[in-house]
């Protein structure tokens, strides 16, 4: 039986792949650390007893829009070159090279019918990947050969329904793959609005007083201070609020990790690696949640948080 054993809401923001004199020069003469947080989080858990701990990465991917189906990587291996549409300036022709995960990429699609959605694996090695997977994949998984990923894409026609359906077939299907050790990703921001192009440049620096309203930064701050509540229930029947934020993809990366760990019911404390940053206007930061010892919807247990820098 398959288990998963670690999730994260990660920011993947084109920042993190600049030079670092070009991340310096744009942040005030500072390194962001979005891009620390991510290299002391790859030493804390991706790199952690990395023979053992884990075998497979799933990236909830929320550039990576599909419209009547959900859509999970099916590959035996993914590898080439990528070059952004969005920013070929900072992110171009950049490899990557990694296996995936066929057999748990079936057993997810499998339980599609049980939970009501549609999803489809999909092995065509002309698919295209897309930054908030590999971004995270450069910092995560690059150097560590054995590790699979597999992604799945947010769908456009979907509501918050369908993104808790697809979490609890992707729990499913990770229970149904005998001996899986399992790390989910929810790729994506929190808040996500960005300064329009005439005004953009004089908001680059990281520092969150730049987040496009002093509301939106009030509502990430609120959302991460109950995550490391373990009160995952609050973020979800706040959703309505969140949503006049508009949250990267709706939020759907998140609410697909959040119906396979257990939705309301899912107590795991978050870890932040880094600080709550700006990126042109929109709300990033880096939690992670460990699984809780008696499961992720065990009952609250006293802890001390920490940040990372």
């Amino acid at each position: 039986m398959g288990e998963i054993v670690g999730a994260g809401l990660l920011a993947h923001v084109p920042t993190i792949v600049l030079p670092e004199a070009d991340r310096l020069e744009l942040n005030e003469g500072k390194e962001i650390t979005l891009v620390t947080g991510l290299r002391q989080l790859r030493q804390d858990v991706f790199e952690r007893d990395a023979a053992n701990d884990y075998d497979t990465v799933v990236v909830l991917d929320s550039h990576w829009a599909t419209t009547v189906e959900f859509v999970v990587t099916a590959q035996a291996r993914r590898a080439g070159l990528f070059t952004s549409e969005e920013l070929p300036r900072g992110m171009c022709r950049m490899p990557y090279d990694f296996p995936g995960d066929p057999e748990l990429a079936h057993n997810v699609a499998a339980f599609a019918d049980k939970h009501g959605t549609w999803i489809t694996p999909i092995d065509d090695a002309y698919l295209p990947i897309y930054y908030a997977t590999l971004n995270l994949w450069k910092y995560l998984g690059e150097g560590l050969p054995d590790k699979r990923w597999v992604t799945i894409g947010v769908c456009q026609t979907g509501d918050m329904e369908d993104h808790l359906r697809l979490g609890r077939a992707l729990a499913d299907g990770i229970a149904a793959t005998p001996g899986r050790r399992v790390l989910i990703i929810a790729s994506g921001a929190l808040s996500h609005t960005f300064w329009p192009l005439r005004e953009l440049r004089d908001h680059e620096a990281s520092d969150p007083v730049h987040i496009r309203t002093p509301e939106a930064r009030e509502a990430d701050q609120q959302r991460i201070a109950w995550f490391k509540e373990g009160r995952h229930d609050k973020v979800l029947d706040t959703m309505d609020e969140f949503w006049k934020f508009k949250p990267e993809a709706k939020f759907f990366h998140y609410l697909m990790m959040a119906g396979a760990l257990g939705e309301r019911h899912c107590t795991a404390r978050a870890r932040q690696y880094g600080a709550y940053e700006n990126s042109v206007g929109t709300g990033q930061a880096h939690l992670w949640f460990d699984r809780p010892a008696g499961g992720w919807t065990a009952d609250h247990t006293p802890a001390q948080e920490s940040t990372h820098a």
